[in-house]
């Protein structure tokens, strides 16, 4: 039971540093908030806040953590519910939608740090990589859920592909000026049974030799982002 306890309350100053830093991130820019800030603003010490994270991009890597479990619980109800591969891609990403509003004033002053390719906060650097792995195996699950017959050939890296395809639309909501980010949405409304027509067409032996070609230009965008690790 003591366990129990220490562990939601730290779970729970956790949450509160990552809460504070996202406010200050808001207010003041993610260059211009120091540690001993975000400290201040969280009512803890300073060395309590290096405690739970060691620097801001460990903070910010807490939050992605964070953002993709509130994400996939956010997910769940479509992933229970309707087995349409459309349904459930566009309905995954609304969930991503509904859930991430809150940090959407935040989302484009912090863009310019985590665009940066050498940035430790990029979706697709190293440090980044269990919450790119999570969000990878949600898409799995998006895929190996619906009632879609997807090509053989395809399986292995379909759910990177579709994460890929996500990330694309994290960056138009970002710049989306539009309340709700419905723009947005929209275009996922749109583009989604075209992502899933091309995975029926992808089983056409007339585009075996397009297919071969996609999965050649995939291992050479492996080369720039090492997207599954290990």
């Amino acid at each position: 039971m003591g366990v129990t306890t220490t562990e939601t309350k730290s779970a729970r100053t956790r949450s509160t540093i990552i809460d504070a830093a996202l406010r200050l991130f808001r207010e003041r820019g993610y260059d211009a908030t120091t540690m001993r800030a975000i400290a201040a603003e969280a009512g803890v010490s300073v060395g309590n806040a290096y405690y739970y994270f060691s620097s801001k991009e460990q903070l910010i890597q807490g939050f992605y953590d964070r953002a993709q479990a509130e994400h996939a619980e956010a997910a769940r109800p479509i992933l229970d519910g309707s087995r349409d591969l459309t349904e459930r891609i566009v309905g995954v990403i609304d969930a991503w939608a509904t859930a991430m509003e809150p940090y959407r004033p935040f989302a484009g002053k912090f863009f310019k740090n985590a665009a940066e390719p050498t940035s430790p906060l990029s979706p697709f650097s190293p440090e980044s990589s269990p919450a790119r792995a999570a969000a990878v195996d949600l898409w799995r699950e998006v895929l190996e859920g619906s009632d879609a017959r997807v090509p053989k050939r395809l399986r292995a890296d379909l759910p990177e592909m579709l994460w890929l395809y996500f990330m694309g639309i994290v960056l138009l909501w970002v710049h989306d000026p539009t309340p709700g980010g419905s723009a947005t949405r929209g275009v996922v409304a749109a583009s989604a049974p075209l992502v899933v027509r091309a995975i029926d067409l992808a089983r056409l032996p007339i585009v075996k030799g397009m297919l071969d070609d996609v999965m050649a230009l995939i291992a050479q965008v492996r080369q720039v982002f090492p997207i599954a690790d290990g």
